[in-house]
């Protein structure tokens, strides 16, 4: 195991490495004793070291772990040659893995959305998919600080409001699975120093260097200038105001959706909003317990942006009865004389989530 290593330079940094990210599963309640694990896996720095960790604390936590690979089929041989490294891994690892191949830059046209986009959409539902067929209820991936950070900066050029502020959770419920994180908290650097120490080896996403993608030009270019010219500590600063953000958010979150059971009601696959008691709520509060049925209703809040919510505003505030609003997801919003109905436009079959 990774932990058993003779004592020197070397020994420090990986238990101190193991010491921090174990502080922060504890910190999250990230696992549970015998939890089944599926993990993320791409084959680059950070997987690896995830899937390393995961190995080195499986028999304190009993855990079973299983591992996920897409082929989101970007780079042709390079990505099969990706899929080779992973499923070889695992063998020698002793841990079951599933692969499948989608092609996403096909899907992504389609839809007509980003190749960023579509490949997480994408990702996600083979996540969930696998999760399911083996009857598995979390799912860990290697995000960290410095992608905690970018994320936060790109949310900021967004225009995103205290809730996309909160950046990465840490572990966030989506239905039938529980995402964990358990790098968050580990710089960039240590994960590189963490991968040198212990002679791991990784494959290399060429497309992680191409400023062509927001976030690779944030994480290349803006952060670095915002190092140089404002506060060397930036990442650091954008992480720990997350966390902050997020602690307040979640309490807002829990708050909306206590009073969204007090003002709401289903009735024939429909959700009905009592218009008298939102209009009483703070306007934070008010946006967040449309937010809860919104939510409740769809599933996700995919594809709503800022003019969405400002139309739902004025629709509550200024049009007349019977006035509608036409939302992503195939979802309309119609107002009566006390009352704010979610409901399917017409030729969608949608109910409550």
């Amino acid at each position: 195991m990774l932990g058993e290593c003779v004592e020197g330079p070397s020994s420090i940094v990986i238990f101190m490495f193991l010491t921090k990210v174990k502080s922060t599963i504890k910190k999250y309640n990230m696992l549970r004793e015998r939890d089944s694990i599926l993990v993320g896996f791409s084959g680059g720095p950070d997987s690896v070291t995830l899937l390393r960790v995961l190995c080195e604390i499986k028999e304190e936590y009993s855990l079973c772990i299983h591992i996920a690979h897409l082929d989101h089929k970007f780079r042709g041989d390079e990505s099969k040659a990706d899929r080779r490294f992973c499923e070889d891994l695992a063998k020698d690892l002793g841990i079951g893995i599933t692969c499948e191949e989608i092609d996403v830059p096909k899907i992504a046209a389609e839809k007509g959305i980003s190749s960023e986009e579509a490949a997480r959409i994408e990702r996600y539902d083979f996540f969930k998919r696998t999760a399911e067929k083996r009857g598995i209820k979390k799912l860990a991936v290697g995000h960290n600080r410095d992608d905690q950070a970018e994320t936060v900066l790109m949310r900021v050029l967004r225009g995103a409001g205290t809730l996309g502020l909160g950046g990465i959770s840490p572990v966030k419920n989506i239905p039938s699975l529980t995402i964990i994180r358990p790098l968050i908290e580990m710089s960039r650097k240590e994960i590189e120093k963490f991968v040198g120490e212990n002679s791991l080896e990784f494959r290399h996403d060429p497309s992680n260097d191409d400023v062509f993608f927001t976030r690779n030009r944030i994480r290349g270019e803006l952060i670095p200038y915002l190092e140089k010219n404002f506060n060397s500590n930036v990442k650091e600063v954008l992480a720990n105001m997350a966390e902050n953000l997020r602690a307040e958010n979640e309490f807002l979150e829990k708050f909306s959706n206590r009073k969204l059971r007090g003002l709401s009601r289903v009735k024939k696959k429909e959700i009905l909003l009592d218009i008298k008691k939102l209009k009483r709520q703070p306007e934070a509060v008010r946006k967040r317990i449309l937010r809860a049925a919104l939510r409740e209703y769809k599933g996700d809040l995919r594809r709503f942006t800022y003019q969405h919510w400002k139309e739902i505003e004025k629709l509550i505030d200024e049009r007349p009865g019977n006035s509608i609003v036409d939302l992503p997801g195939g979802i309309n919003i119609i107002k009566n004389k006390a009352t704010l109905t979610l409901t399917s436009q017409p030729g969608n079959v949608r109910g409550i989530v």
